[in-house]
């Protein structure tokens, strides 16, 4: 199996040294903006900007701080633009990472703003009025046997994030095919549902680029979670999704995070490969008796001591565990207990 080909050779030496990473020219008329996400184990979200002959076109915005206002203004100066130049903002997915900041350019610029349809009528519910989206969380989280005394705190630990949303409704719905054609550039969006319902890659025909947004990342797997704003089965989603894009042989792939790479087929391997190790780790797991989504997600092995974690990757990490045990369910491996919390077991074989 061969392994994926580091491009961004400056972004993953920074990553290394714990830095952010250059603003840096990816092609002519192409330039890869770090935005720092301070306290986030990501560090930073790459947005991309195009050079159109007429203005500018970007990707993904960043989050809904001053700082990251402030790194998105200079590295916009130091590609010889402005934000006032910024025609449209092409949004890969809702969250306030890729997000945040849109409706900030859109009022400094006048731009318009582009999202999937799945994730924009996820707007309210998600940044406006959360009252129910609060309900069905901790409705979730008493299903999947989290404790009584733990449920407020893993409800409640997305709510800090509201704020680093600037509120706005897009201006365009992406349509899965959509293509969009500005200077000497294409994209075509790639509806990649899995790690939101509405993410999308973008596709460069003419000049043979992946922007993957958060759906193939070159060193970590995105969060695909069972939420109460997503598919039932997002894990199957996200893995369809990977195939799709075997269809395509980028000469780069830029993704949202970490750093540029190629040998796209390799990452597809590797991330199939990763979640059906999950599955199997999730089987050994399950004894006789069964267990609950939550004591799985205790027990399976993460990046660091489950107790060392916070409370918004302790609900993250849980909706993970949901998503492979409704995979392994589609796959008639595991059932579930009717009632709550739900226990799984293993089929008989």
């Amino acid at each position: 199996m061969h392994d994926i080909e580091v491009t961004g050779v400056l972004q993953k030496q920074a990553w290394a040294d714990n830095v952010l990473p250059p603003v840096e020219q990816v092609r002519p008329g192409l330039w890869s903006i770090p935005v720092p996400m301070p306290h986030n184990p990501l560090r930073y979200v790459l947005v991309y900007l195009f050079e159109t002959g007429t203005g500018l076109v970007m990707v993904d915005a960043g989050w809904n701080t001053d700082e990251a206002w402030s790194a998105l203004n200079a590295g916009i100066a130091q590609a010889g633009g402005s934000i006032t130049d910024v025609e449209a903002v092409l949004v890969t997915h809702i969250h306030p990472d890729h997000y945040g900041l849109a409706g900030r350019v859109r009022e400094a610029s006048g731009a318009w703003i582009g999202l999937h349809p799945e994730d924009a009528v996820l707007l309210d519910d998600r940044y406006a009025d959360t009252t129910d989206l609060l309900r069905r969380m901790t409705e979730l989280l008493e299903a999947s046997g989290v404790p009584l005394e733990k449920r407020p705190d893993l409800a409640n630990s997305s709510m800090e994030v509201r704020g680093l949303v600037f509120t706005a409704k897009p201006d365009v719905l992406f349509n899965d095919g959509q293509k969009f054609t500005f200077g000497g550039w294409d994209l075509t969006t790639l509806w990649t549902p899995g790690h939101s319902p509405g993410h999308v890659c973008l596709w460069s025909d003419q000049h043979q680029l992946l922007l993957s947004g958060d759906h193939v990342l070159p060193r970590i797997t995105s969060n695909i979670s069972v939420h109460t704003q997503q598919f039932p089965n997002p894990l199957g989603d996200f893995l369809n999704s990977l195939m799709k894009l075997r269809a395509f042989a980028p000469e780069e792939i830029l993704p949202a995070h970490e750093y540029r790479f190629r040998n796209l087929g390799a990452r597809l391997d590797g991330l199939i490969a990763h979640h059906e190790e999950r599955l199997i780790e999730i089987l050994d797991l399950l004894g006789p008796e069964g267990a609950t989504a939550w004591d799985l997600t205790t027990r399976l092995t993460w990046s660091r001591p489950f107790d060392q974690i916070l409370d918004y990757m302790q609900r993250a990490a849980n909706g993970e565990t949901l998503a492979h045990l409704v995979l392994l369910e589609t796959r008639g491996l595991v059932v579930r207990s009717e009632g709550h919390p739900f226990i799984f077991s293993k089929t008989n074989p």
